[in-house]
């Protein structure tokens, strides 16, 4: 059964209702409800196989949901990666997806590609109307690597950054196409404390640029020191959601993180019950071993 603490503030960037995807027989995600409000930091958090990325697939078109909907500011979004982004949801990955062969200011440069209107025959024409497009995109990319801290390398070969470096630069292609939300998944995975200090300060800093953020993670510390909000999934059903100390005081969370199942007072006093009659029993057994005894003598 589900735990709902919260308490809606603001507009309602993210609305997603009932979600459930299914693979056949598996059910990965089960009748999820989720909503972000402008303004917010929204953890996801879970065992490893609970759903969480495929529900963040869900929400940003990779996949399309088997029931219910997701809208985004009160439109229902379009089952299009493509057109979700153009929407205002943007999104980077478990596993890095940057092009590794361009540079870092090429990488940004794509995700701007929802928020320019030039099309092919501008490209080729490379008219006036293009290059002042071209300048701007530039211009706002290399905002944004300052804003991450990576304007001095613009030119390197995205393969050739830092693993924390190349996380900086995927959330940057991010925001080159202006979202309204930003869903962030492991954003820390394998880093060490003083990069994970780093990314939860520019989080922290998106969400002041007015960008409402989503984020998967493990690290729970960074997850309880950064969201507002945390929903947990368990088996591809949310369990709990609510500040952080509801979370972290929740007993059927810590019982899901430990491989244990969660029983409630009524089910453990049902499973001790039959356990009691057995002393009885026991002695009944002595008693009928006792005239076999004398008998044997």
């Amino acid at each position: 059964m589900t735990t709902d603490t919260t308490t809606q503030q603001g507009e309602t960037v993210l609305d997603a209702r009932g979600v459930t995807m299914r693979f056949g027989g598996l059910t990965a995600v089960k009748n999820v409800d989720l909503h972000v409000n402008s303004g917010e930091i929204v953890g996801l958090i879970g065992p490893n196989g609970a759903g969480k990325t495929t529900f963040f697939n869900c929400l940003t078109g990779l996949y399309v949901p088997t029931e219910g909907e997701v809208r985004y500011k009160g439109t229902v979004l379009p089952p299009k990666s493509f057109k979700v982004t153009a929407a205002g949801i943007a999104r980077t990955f478990q596993n890095i997806r940057l092009f590794s062969n361009m540079t870092v200011l090429e990488n940004v440069l794509v995700g701007r590609h929802t928020r320019t209107k030039e099309g092919l025959w501008s490209a080729l024409l490379r008219g006036p109307g293009f290059k002042k497009a071209e300048k701007e995109s530039e211009a706002r990319a290399m905002e944004l690597l300052e804003f991450v801290g990576l304007a001095h390398k613009r030119d390197h070969l995205s393969r050739n950054l830092p693993y924390g470096e190349q996380r900086k630069l995927e959330i940057a292609r991010a925001l080159a196409s202006e979202p309204g939300l930003l869903l962030l998944d492991e954003p820390t995975a394998g880093m060490n404390p003083q990069e994970t200090r780093v990314t939860e300060e520019l989080v922290f800093a998106i969400r002041d640029m007015g960008i409402a953020v989503l984020v998967i993670e493990h690290d729970m510390r960074f997850i309880f020191n950064l969201c507002d909000r945390v929903a947990v999934l368990v088996q591809g059903e949310k369990l709990v959601e609510g500040d952080s100390a509801t979370v972290q005081s929740d007993e059927r969370v810590v019982a899901a993180y430990l491989g244990e199942p969660y029983e409630d007072t009524a089910t453990a006093a049902d499973s001790d019950a039959p356990s009691s009659p057995a002393p009885q029993a026991q002695d009944e057994d002595q008693a009928a071993a006792e005239p076999g005894k004398e008998n044997d003598r």
